[in-house]
Parts: C-alpha cells; sequence; structure tokens
C-alpha cells in the first residue's frame, strides 16, 4: 500500500510505500501515542479513513526527509491525501474474490479489482503482497 500526497500546486504526489509489518518499534510505538490506539487498531483506522491516524502516518513519512517537522505543521486537505492498494495487493484481493464473493456478485467485484489492477502502482520488487493490516 502506499501513502500518496499530492498538495494543491504539486505537480507530482510524493508516494511513501506503507508495510505496517516492516514498520521499526519506534515509529509504531509514535504512531501509537499520537492515535491513543494500539497499533493493530491504527492499521485498521489508516485503511477505514481515521484522519489522525492519517496525519499521524503522514508525518511520521514526511519527518523522515525533514527531521525539524512539527506535528502541528502537518495539515492537508481530504483530498491531497489517499491510499493506494499496490498491483500486488489488489492482485490478491481477486485471488480471495474469485473464491469466496457470492456468485451473482463476484463478476462485477472481479471487474472493479481488474480496472483498479490495471491503473495501480506498481513497484518493480514487490514480492508476495499481504495486506495492509498489523495482526
Amino acid at each position: 500500500m502506499y501513502l500518496v500526497y499530492q498538495p494543491e500546486g504539486q505537480d507530482e504526489p510524493t508516494r511513501w510505500k506503507y508495510l505496517p509489518k516492516k514498520l521499526r518499534s519506534v515509529d509504531r510505538e509514535e504512531l501509537e501515542r499520537r492515535s491513543g490506539m494500539n497499533f493493530s487498531d491504527f492499521t485498521q483506522a489508516v485503511v477505514q479513513g481515521n484522519s489522525l491516524c492519517r496525519r499521524a502516518l503522514l508525518f511520521m513519512f514526511m519527518r523522515r526527509d525533514h527531521p525539524k517537522l512539527r506535528f502541528d505543521d502537518v495539515d492537508f486537505a481530504w483530498d491531497e491525501l489517499t491510499l493506494e492498494y499496490s498491483r500486488g495487493e489488489l492482485t490478491r484481493m481477486r485471488e480471495e474474490a474469485a473464491k469466496s464473493a457470492p456468485a451473482a456478485q463476484r463478476a462485477a467485484i472481479l471487474a472493479e479489482l481488474d480496472e483498479k489492477i490495471a491503473d495501480a502502482y506498481d513497484e518493480a520488487d514487490e514480492g508476495k503482497a499481504s495486506l495492509p493490516i498489523a495482526d
């Protein structure tokens, strides 16, 4: 999954690979402190659209390039920050849907996933993708 930030006036988006299971403990602990949630709940809240969690995640990534950045300086319009599934994650979702989606809806679900897969950002060294939720 990618956290994609494109503030108004910026031609190209900034894209960070977001792999919750690969974050170091210091990052996970900071995200827990900022959000007031345990890390497992945090990862679910990010996917579900929790604004504070997404802001904390954006801050974590931005601070890597700008160490003096303060949390209070991170502010974004809702349409400037998105989460995008990688091609590998979408492919895995499609495989699961092909097995488990209700028969009456399966074709529509698979067609929608096929569209998303075709448009998805693809990073060459992706490997076997897992979903962006920490257990």
